[in-house]
């Protein structure tokens, strides 16, 4: 009963990307500050795995954990948790970490960049109220943040990775550059590249697991899949899971738009 109500249709094909054997993978698309889904889709993993039986899992954190969902902080607190309690897991940095972490370094660029794209909803999390917020310059809002968030997740999330190959399959944030080899990949284009990878249409050196571009369901292309299905707006956060030749899907269900 529990994989019918967690588990998509298990999805195996002759010739699929391939894992090691005795190994399986989740990856969870783009978070977005949503701990209610987190919660929920860590749960699925857990009712999956005992399902499933005995592994050695990783579990992979695409990205762009913070930042548009009301709550950043709790999300951070959740995965360090979950990491502590699990050394099989493993994070990403996305696009939206790097411009936080540039933003509690004072980098003028970013901290603008911020502001625009979520960074409130973050400020907020770590509770500032929305008065104070606006009330705030850019250099004030500065000095707010070295007191609001703790050292202990600026550590966390610089400890994040760009990418990790396991088997068949590489996991990145946004995308890779399809005619550079994946040892010479830039840092910028695996947090930021959208059309030159997401036009691509040809096979690469390995399938690509990525999240940062929204799509409404999970996007399985011949060199690609995408996970980040909008979470923190449509209340959709995607896990894909790997074994072997075969990968499923979980995925929490509709919630109130934030």
């Amino acid at each position: 009963m529990i994989s019918k109500l967690f588990k998509s249709r298990t999805v195996a094909k002759i010739n699929q990307p391939q894992i090691p054997d005795g190994r399986r993978v989740y990856a969870v698309g783009d978070i977005h500050g949503r701990a209610d889904l987190l919660d929920e889709l860590i749960a699925m993993i857990e009712a999956d795995e005992h399902t499933r039986g005995p592994a050695e899992t990783t579990l992979i954190f695409l990205g762009d954990i913070v930042d548009r969902g009301p709550a950043s902080a709790a999300v951070i607190d959740r995965l360090r948790t979950l990491r502590a309690a699990r050394p099989d897991v493993r994070f990403l940095l996305g696009n939206h970490e790097e411009i936080f972490l540039g933003a509690l370094d004072g980098e003028p660029k970013a901290l603008r960049l911020f502001c625009r794209i979520g960074g409130r909803e973050t400020v907020l999390s770590y509770g500032m109220d929305a008065a104070e917020y606006e009330r705030l310059d850019y250099e004030e809002l500065v000095h707010r943040l070295e007191t609001l968030v703790p050292d202990e997740h600026r550590d966390f999330l610089n400890g994040f990775e760009d990418m990790i190959v396991i088997g068949d399959y590489a996991f990145v944030h946004a995308g890779v550059r399809p005619d550079t080899p994946l040892d010479l990949q830039r840092t910028a284009d695996l947090r930021w590249i959208r059309d030159p990878f997401l036009d691509h249409r040809t096979a690469l050196e390995k399938t690509i697991v990525h999240g940062h571009t929204m799509t409404d369901e999970i996007e399985r292309r011949g060199h690609r899949i995408g996970i980040d299905t909008g979470a923190y707006a449509s209340g959709r956060l995607t896990a894909l899971g790997i074994e072997r030749g075969e990968t499923w899907t979980l995925q929490t269900g509709t919630a109130v738009r934030v």
